[in-house]
């Protein structure tokens, strides 16, 4: 009995030298003020995973927070709107996913010191990805593509311009090229000539000698238009299957073009003359691509490089360079006092190496 007695106040007195010892430390946890800090899922910035977030952006704060001696209380919301609206109602206290610097935004928020410097890029289908596009669809976007339009004038052009030369120099001759000396209905049966001899399939020649040596030239002429105009198509289609429409930013003008809502990049796809499709998820935005709802996905370079490297691997490929480089940082409400607590961390961070440690982890090496 004496030897359980013992045993029981042996084990009676440990359990509480540990509970005193762990008490600074809960009291010190309790004492930390909380944060409240929004994020929006965007890989790599922000990854969810089960019960807990991570990616570049979260573990960047977490090292604020730990030098700041701050607790977090993370918010997901689903985009970018949402994450503004959470700090001007006053339900957060930073946004942590890291959002494009902007005068419209500086305004009504304050930036933190930046923490990456990134441009926007371009995405589009692999030729791996499974999608075809229907031939009609090809079609149609030939047929009313910037090139064919410049064709098209060039043709009227070839048409037009000899026509009324032959019907000037022809048009009192019964047996020539037109039935009628008057301009109406004299001028089609001229152009309808011309559009044959385009094709080198003219039925008649003109009979006025100067007319038949211009119709003649007028024949030639259409076949090295002819032939010009097929080779170029070829090459036109051929380059398109090999490499794919969009090269880059200077392709982007008139295609439909995915982004996130409210990003940075709907600016920019409106400036350059493209269809932006504005999305609030990223995951239906790369769904929109593959499906071939749109021709291209258009966002912040690492975000589409990382999505390309693992979910999109073998179905995307990254095309052209980036484009308007700028900062992303952490936003605060306006004269937020958090912003210069978090400045002095960034500041610190970088200077003892620990975020070229973060960034390395994510981003690999330049």
């Amino acid at each position: 009995m004496g030897t359980i007695r013992a045993v029981f106040i042996r084990a009676s007195v440990g359990f509480l030298t540990a509970l005193v010892l762990a008490l600074p430390e809960w009291a010190t946890a309790a004492d930390e003020p909380e944060i409240r800090a929004v994020a929006g899922v965007l890989p790599p910035f922000v990854i969810e995973e089960r019960d807990h977030l991570t990616g570049f952006s979260v573990e960047l704060w977490n090292e604020v927070a730990k030098r700041l001696k701050v607790r977090t209380h993370y918010q997901l919301v689903s985009d970018v709107p949402a994450l503004l609206d959470a700090l001007r109602k006053q339900q957060a206290d930073i946004v942590v996913t890291g959002l494009y610097y902007s005068a419209e935004r500086d305004q009504e928020f304050d930036f933190s010191y930046s923490i990456l410097n990134a441009g926007q890029q371009v995405m589009v289908r692999s030729s791996a990805a499974g999608f075809e596009e229907r031939p009609l669809t090809a079609f149609l976007k030939l047929l009313f593509s910037r090139w064919m339009l410049y064709w098209i004038v060039a043709a009227l052009l070839l048409i037009l311009v000899p026509a009324h030369i032959l019907w000037l120099i022809d048009r009192r001759n019964e047996e020539g090229i037109s039935t009628s000396p008057k301009y109406f209905p004299g001028i089609f049966d001229a152009m309808a000539w011309a559009v044959a001899g385009l094709l080198a399939q003219a039925p008649r020649m003109p009979k006025q000698r100067f007319a038949h040596v211009l119709a003649i030239i007028w024949l030639f002429t259409g076949v090295v238009f002819v032939t010009f105009f097929t080779a170029q198509m070829t090459a036109t289609l051929t380059v398109e299957q090999i490499q794919g429409a969009i090269n880059g930013p200077d392709d982007l003008p008139g295609k439909a073009v995915a982004t996130l809502a409210s990003s940075a990049s709907v600016g920019y796809l409106h400036d350059i003359g493209a269809r932006a499709q504005e999305f609030s998820r990223p995951e239906d935005m790369y769904s929109a691509l593959l499906s071939g709802k749109v021709d291209a996905v258009v966002m912040a370079a690492p975000a589409l490089r990382y999505y390309a490297t693992h979910e999109g691997a073998g179905k995307v490929r990254m095309t052209g360079p980036e484009v308007r480089k700028n900062d992303l940082a952490f936003v605060v409400p306006l004269n937020s006092p958090l912003r210069r607590k978090v400045n002095s961390a960034l500041v610190a961070i970088h200077d003892d190496g620990t975020y070229a440690r973060l960034y390395e982890t994510w981003f690999g090496k330049e």
